[in-house]
């Protein structure tokens, strides 16, 4: 389901982010006035704006439902615990404490290279 909703929410910012590059501003309806000949187009002189804008205005809405959409089903998934909120598990006290598989002898540590300081 997040799969399924992370691509439709890529394919709507990517048809919102066209549109919106498609669009005249609106310092370009000066021109249509003095005849630029956009009256004889498809939607008619402010049938294509009035389609683009609405198109824009759908698709913006349905843009931030998915992306609250997303946040929420990723906020509610996550039950990452913090590295100091997980208890570890106790010492064995007892050689018969360890578990199976495991040494019961200790292992002394290797000879350091640095000499050890005198007590003083």
């Amino acid at each position: 389901m997040h799969t399924v909703l992370l691509i439709v929410h890529m394919v709507i910012a990517v048809a919102l982010i066209s549109l919106v590059l498609i669009q005249r501003g609106k310092g370009a309806d000066m021109g249509a006035a003095f005849g630029s000949g956009s009256s004889g187009t498809l939607f008619g002189a402010r049938g294509s704006a009035s389609f683009l804008t609405r198109t824009t205005a759908v698709l913006a809405t349905l843009f931030f439902i998915t992306s609250l959409s997303l946040a929420f089903m990723f906020n509610q998934k996550s039950e990452v615990k913090s590295v100091t909120d997980i208890v570890a598990p106790a010492a064995p006290t007892a050689p018969g404490d360890l578990p199976q598989g495991l040494p019961t002898e200790t292992v002394q540590p290797a000879p350091a290279d640095v000499p050890a300081l005198p007590n003083q």
